[in-house]
């Protein structure tokens, strides 16, 4: 068991219940990305023990920081958006250089891939014309309802395997964000099931087209995957504050959000 693995679970966790930020951004940041999607996919091989001991402590934390840190992401987004805001755009800043390292753009890529990193970019950063409201959860949920839910859940974890792009912010476009972070705190056992297993399935079928991808492109899947990350600023960055105290706050958040992705990704890839 990489126990270690529970506080990596426990930041995607926390980031995947935040509107714009990837839960597949924080696992690049901490060096697992290509681990996690090979052992989603070899866990219905005949290695699954092995790739158990990788996923359930992970999984562990995951949920644990979902539900622990459901409102208190909530309460910081509401009182203090901007700041916040602010330190996971460092977070996603901070990771760039280690995503082109590792790639090794700076020999293997080639026109086709700048291309691809273009369009990445572009299509993660066109959310940001999505107006997304809700007037609140669902009341008196129905058969519809449900199916609602479960796909919503299925499209959503799709997007959250997939660096730069918001499980969470799917989820608001749909329409089902506070339906599904209030079933969260209650614990509404009923949307939580539902929900959860179309975020399951989803990730088994995303995870299998992205093993795919990276074991026949592996230049150009890095490359796609770098214009994802780059594009998903676009849609965090919330604007600058007209107060000049409030811009100070969120240049030392932003600068925070960048130490601790420089940090950790000089821990997480210092066998590289």
């Amino acid at each position: 068991m990489e126990w270690k693995n529970i506080y990596r679970g426990m930041l995607m966790g926390a980031s995947d219940v935040v509107p714009g930020v990837s839960g597949g951004t924080i696992a690049v940041i901490l060096g697992i990305y290509d681990q996690l999607i090979a052992a989603v996919n070899g866990f219905f091989s005949k290695e699954w023990k092995k790739h158990l001991g990788f996923l359930l402590p992970l999984g562990i934390g995951i949920v644990t920081s979902v539900v622990l840190l459901a409102n208190l992401i909530e309460w910081l987004f509401e009182h203090y958006p901007g700041p916040t805001q602010f330190f996971f755009l460092g977070l996603i800043v901070g990771v760039l250089p280690f995503l082109f390292h590792k790639a090794d753009a700076k020999h293997t890529f080639k026109a086709k891939h700048i291309l691809l990193l273009a369009v990445g970019a572009i299509l993660v950063a066109s959310m940001v014309f999505f107006q997304a409201s809700e007037s609140g959860p669902m009341q008196n949920l129905s058969f519809g309802s449900y199916v609602i839910l479960f796909f919503s859940g299925f499209i959503a974890s799709s997007a959250m395997i997939l660096p730069g792009i918001s499980g969470s912010f799917i989820l608001l476009i749909i329409g089902v964000y506070t339906t599904v972070i209030n079933g969260i705190s209650n614990f509404q056992f009923d949307v939580i099931i539902v929900v959860g297993i179309g975020i399951v399935l989803g990730i088994i079928v995303m995870s299998k087209i992205i093993h795919f991808c990276l074991e026949r492109f592996p230049t150009g899947t890095y490359a796609l995957v770098i214009g994802l990350v780059i594009g998903s600023v676009v849609v965090i960055f919330p604007g600058w504050p007209s107060d000049g105290g409030a811009v100070v706050v969120n240049i030392f958040t932003f600068a925070a959000g960048l130490a601790a992705a420089m940090a950790l990704g000089r821990f997480e890839y210092k066998g590289d």
